[in-house]
C-alpha cells in the first residue's frame, strides 16, 4: 500500500457513513431508481455510453478503506469500474428480482454504485443504484444522467471532468475555526422535545420509515414570479413557523438542505456535495413575514459561507426537522436519445428506514403547483399527526402570502384553533 494515496472524507461523506452504521443493513442510502426504456433505444450503445461515463470520473473509482496507519475511514480513487452489460432475463425473472434490487451497501473496499440494464421479451429496463456517501441527487440527475444521454448520442464531451479527489483535498486545507462557533451556538439552542412535532406512538421500532405525500392548496409558482421571492426560503420559513405553531415554542430549529453547489466549477462536479445547514429564529422578536424573510435569507447566507465547519454539527448527530427543496428536478420520466424512458416506482424493502426524524421534500410540478413528501420517523409520530402537520403547514403558506401580516399574528391564530 505504500504507493497507494489515501484522501480524507468530506464532512458530509463522514456524516452519511457515520448514519449508515448507525443502521447498516439499511437502504436509506441508496440513491437509486428504476427505468422502464422505449423500444428504441439500443442497449449495447446504451451500456457504452454508461461505462464511458463511469470510467471518465474518479468518483466512480472511489473506494472506502481504512487508513492502515491511522485506521480511520478514507478514500481512495484507483478502483477497477465494474463494466455494465446486458442481461437477457425472462419477464416473470424480472419481477422477482425487481423486489430486490435495492440492497444495502458494504461500504469498504468495493464499487460503491450498481447499474444494470435488463432486456426481457416484452421489455427493457434500466437500473441505476448509487451510495449516497459518492452522489446526489442533483450530481444523478443534472450531470450524470444528461452526460451519459450525450454519449449515447454520439455528442463529444468537450470539457474535461472536474476531480472529486482535489476538491477534497483542497476543502480540507480550508480553515474552519470561525465558523465551528457560529454552529456551536445553534446547536446548543437545540432540543428534540420542543423542536419537533409531539411524539404520539409507542411500540413501533424506531426509525420505521413512515411517508405522507400532498400538494399545497394555497400557492403556486405565480406568486414568486409576482413577487421575486426565493421559494426555498419562503419554505424553510413556513415551515419554522409551522414547527413553532404546533409545538407552542417561542423558537423553532430546524435544517434545510442545499446542493452545496455556489460556483459554476461545483455545478460541474460529479460527487456528493449536498449539505445540510442547521438554522434557529427566535419568534419572541415580532416582525412582518417580509422582514422575517429578507432576515432568514441573511441568515441562509451566512450559514452558506460556514460550510466548510460543518463537520461540528455532523459530528454531534443533529436529528432536527430537514427542509429540501427542489426546483425543475422531479419528474416521472427521463429523455434517451429521442426516446423517453418512464420511472417506476420500486417497492419498499424490510431494510427501508427513515434519514432523520423529520424529512420535507418539497418541488414543483408541471401544474405550475409544489409537491411536498414527508418521510417520518414512524417509531415516534403517527400517520394522523403528520397529516395534521401537512394541514398546518399548508395554511401557513397561505397566511405568509400576506407578507405585511405579522408573525405573532400567524401564531396566535394556530393557539386560536388549537384551543
Amino acid at each position: 500500500m505504500g504507493g497507494r494515496k489515501f484522501y480524507p472524507l468530506s464532512p458530509a461523506q463522514r456524516w452519511l457513513i457515520d448514519m449508515n452504521f448507525n443502521r447498516a443493513r439499511s437502504t436509506m442510502m441508496n440513491l437509486s431508481g428504476l427505468l422502464k426504456l422505449s423500444s428504441g433505444v439500443d442497449v449495447e450503445r446504451l451500456a457504452k455510453a454508461i461505462n464511458e461515463t463511469l470510467q471518465a470520473h474518479d468518483i466512480f473509482h472511489c473506494r472506502f478503506e481504512v487508513h492502515p496507519v491511522t485506521s480511520d475511514i478514507c478514500q481512495t480513487f484507483d478502483g477497477e469500474i465494474s463494466p455494465v452489460t446486458v442481461e437477457e432475463i425472462l419477464d416473470e425473472e424480472f419481477e422477482a428480482r425487481k423486489k430486490n434490487l435495492r440492497e444495502p451497501y458494504r461500504i469498504t473496499e468495493e464499487p460503491l454504485y450498481r447499474i444494470k440494464i435488463f432486456e426481457t421479451p416484452t421489455a427493457r429496463y434500466l437500473y441505476v443504484d448509487f451510495y449516497r456517501a459518492i452522489i446526489d441527487g442533483t450530481a444523478l440527475m443534472l450531470l450524470f444522467m444528461r452526460e451519459m444521454d450525450l454519449r449515447y448520442r454520439g455528442r463529444k464531451i468537450l470539457r474535461e471532468p472536474a476531480s472529486f479527489a482535489q476538491f477534497v483535498l483542497e476543502e480540507a486545507q480550508i480553515s474552519a475555526a470561525e465558523g465551528r462557533a457560529y454552529w456551536e451556538k445553534i446547536l446548543a439552542k437545540f432540543d428534540r422535545a420542543k423542536h419537533l412535532p409531539p411524539v404520539d406512538v409507542k411500540g413501533v421500532r424506531a426509525w420505521t420509515l413512515g411517508e405522507y405525500e400532498g400538494t399545497f392548496k394555497n400557492i403556486s409558482e405565480s406568486f414568486f414570479r409576482a413577487s421575486r421571492r426565493s421559494e426555498a426560503t419562503f419554505f424553510l420559513g413556513a415551515a419554522m413557523l409551522t414547527l413553532a405553531k404546533i409545538t407552542g415554542a417561542k423558537d423553532s430549529v430546524m435544517s434545510f438542505v442545499h446542493n452545496g453547489r455556489t460556483s459554476m466549477a461545483e455545478m460541474r462536479l460529479l460527487g456528493v456535495m449536498i449539505e445540510q445547514f442547521p438554522c434557529a429564529w427566535d419568534f419572541s422578536d415580532d416582525m412582518s413575514v417580509e422582514n422575517f424573510l429578507n432576515e432568514l435569507e441573511g441568515k441562509i447566507r451566512t450559514g452558506m459561507n460556514y460550510r466548510n465547519s460543518l463537520d461540528v454539527v455532523y459530528d454531534a448527530g443533529l436529528d432536527c426537522a430537514t427542509l429540501i427543496f427542489q426546483k425543475n428536478i422531479v419528474s416521472d420520466h427521463v429523455m434517451i436519445g429521442d426516446t423517453t424512458a418512464q420511472i417506476i416506482e420500486l417497492p419498499e424493502t424490510e431494510t427501508s428506514a427513515v434519514q432523520n426524524s423529520l424529512d420535507i421534500e418539497i418541488s414543483n410540478n408541471e401544474s405550475g403547483l409544489f409537491d411536498f413528501f414527508v418521510s417520518y420517523d414512524a417509531g415516534r409520530f403517527s400517520a394522523e399527526g403528520i397529516k395534521k402537520f401537512a394541514a398546518t403547514f399548508d395554511e401557513v403558506v397561505r397566511e405568509m402570502q400576506g407578507e405585511k401580516i405579522s408573525v405573532s399574528k400567524i401564531l396566535r391564530r394556530q393557539q386560536t384553533l388549537r384551543r
